[in-house]
């Protein structure tokens, strides 16, 4: 049996009453249900329409249900039970029947080994405590054979290598919602990916502003804690606040990543 130190629980439980707390908050962001990265995701899926996909971590279902209209079948997997109605009652909205939803967690999924042809996660991957057992997972439940051999698409802002300004970045993540655990550095992800057992690549970059006012806002992020936060801009040294283009309402812009990995 597998077991979990009470760290990774206690991160585990943040995560899902956090965002069961502001699940309506995350169907309506504009970050999660558009983006330039969403449809790079289903560009670089290469999709024939015969696809079972894995969306795990998914949230409010964005990506699951820009992934259905072109799949066989999507289970929208995630921790958050009032963030799996919200792809229930859209997936129904938009008329999906082939979207399924189930809750669990993503380091111990309950799939059969090689189920899938594709797993996509987006925006999830800063809150897992254990990035590489949650890799090693979609590895297992990936198809894996000479001619079909499943692919992971992972999305998610990323970090820099400059010490200073991760740190910063990683004190502001930490401060807007305690669920955070790390945002990862392509370079990271990509080693991460490896010992996974993934041939790995990095698909795509973009820059992604955010709105300082609906970045706190959609978290609900405690008022003492935004006032930290801008005065940590306030007081950041003028490298960090020229990477971060930080402007005069505190918004700031941030860099994502799409990385694709191919089982070995």
């Amino acid at each position: 049996m597998k077991t979990h130190s009470p760290e990774s629980r206690d991160v585990k439980q943040t995560v899902e009453h956090h965002f069961s707390q502001v699940a309506a908050n995350y169907r309506t962001s504009q970050v999660h249900a558009a983006g330039v990265d969403l449809e790079q995701m289903v560009l670089a899926a290469r999709l024939s329409g015969r696809e079972v996909v894995l969306d795990a971590g998914c949230g409010a279902g964005h990506t699951a249900l820009a992934f259905a209209p072109h799949v066989a079948r999507v289970i929208a997997y995630d921790l958050s039970a009032p963030m799996l109605e919200q792809v229930a009652e859209m997936a129904e909205e938009r008329g999906l029947a082939n979207v399924e939803i189930q809750r669990g967690d993503v380091e111990n999924l309950p799939f059969e080994d090689g189920m899938f042809d594709i797993v996509t996660t987006r925006y999830s991957a800063h809150h897992w405590p254990n990035p590489q057992r949650a890799l090693s997972q979609f590895r297992r439940v990936l198809k894996q054979g000479p001619t079909s051999r499943g692919q992971l698409l992972l999305s998610d802002v990323v970090s820099s290598d400059d010490f200073a300004l991760d740190t910063f970045i990683q004190s502001i993540e930490l401060l807007r919602d305690i669920s955070h655990v790390r945002d990862h550095t392509p370079t990271q992800w990509m080693a991460m990916l490896s010992g996974a057992g993934f041939t790995a690549e990095l698909v795509y970059q973009w820059d992604l502003r955010l709105d300082f006012s609906s970045w706190v806002e959609r978290m609900a992020t405690p008022a003492d804690a935004v006032a930290v936060i801008c005065a940590l801009f306030d007081r950041a040294p003028e490298d960090v606040r020229s990477a971060l283009r930080l402007e005069a309402d505190y918004s700031f812009t941030f860099r994502g990543a799409l990385l694709r990995g191919v089982g070995q």
